[in-house]
């Protein structure tokens, strides 16, 4: 019977990673539940990524599960023979790129599991309490688990993430856009203060030289040189011809 062991999906973008602990959703945290850390043995605690594909890797990644559940049905008769189609299998976001998601359970029975591993775009492994953010540009080794319940399908079993690209963190905010205040419309505040954006006239720098510009005395007469005073000097200097 053929088995595929796993598979590696390159180059996807990770959306609401779990990974640095085991979480299961508690109905009753916030407005409409949400998931929560949790001792790895907690009923159905777990390790979780969701991750979004273009056309072309959701089409590659449907042929290894479909080839999985192919095997496994051929095996068991009562198993419905044919995987479900793509649509079926992966959902879609607004942009028509493909969603599917790889779990690993906290613990199977009492046997806890090892968290997946993780590691950087050089294979180095990353710490343990990592946070791995949405954006961020992975590739996902997983397992194919074939199943047949009430429903059928292929479970994809979480076993490592390498993270080639880290995106930024976003803060959450709880709430939506309204009228009212906008940070992009008030004037530049500093400490309370509002700030007088006007260009400041040149200070005046005193150093320590005075204004060497002439300055022209209004109305100071020419000295009157007495008579006497003046016949002496032109005695002095010759007579004018």
């Amino acid at each position: 019977m053929a088995k595929v062991e796993s598979h590696i999906i390159r180059k996807v973008v990770a959306r609401y990673p779990r990974l640095n602990g085991t979480y299961r959703f508690d109905q009753s945290a916030g407005e409409r539940g949400k998931s929560v850390p949790c001792d790895p043995t907690a009923d159905g605690a777990k390790y979780e990524l969701q991750f979004v594909m273009d056309a072309a890797q959701a089409k590659d990644l449907y042929t290894v599960m479909a080839t999985a559940y192919n095997a496994r049905a051929a095996s068991e008769k009562s198993w419905p023979q044919k995987l479900g189609k793509a649509s079926e299998v992966f959902k879609k976001d607004e942009d028509g790129n493909y969603i599917a998601k790889a779990v690993l359970k906290g613990a199977y029975g009492a046997d806890v599991t090892k968290p997946p591993m993780q590691v950087d775009s050089k294979n180095k492994p990353l710490p343990k309490d990592f946070e791995l953010t949405t954006g961020s540009t992975v590739n996902v080794q997983v397992s194919c688990v074939p199943y047949s319940m009430r429903d059928h399908g292929v479970s994809l079993r979480l076993r490592a993430v390498q993270v080639l690209k880290l995106a930024e963190r976003e803060d959450y905010s709880p709430f939506g856009s309204e009228e009212g205040f906008s940070v992009e419309e008030a004037p530049t505040m500093i400490s309370g203060f509002e700030v007088d954006e006007t260009p400041a006239a040149p200070a005046v720098v005193d150093d320590g030289f005075q204004d060497e510009t002439p300055k022209v005395r209004a109305n100071k007469k020419p000295p009157v040189v007495e008579e006497a005073k003046l016949d002496s000097l032109v005695s002095e200097w010759g007579e004018l011809d």
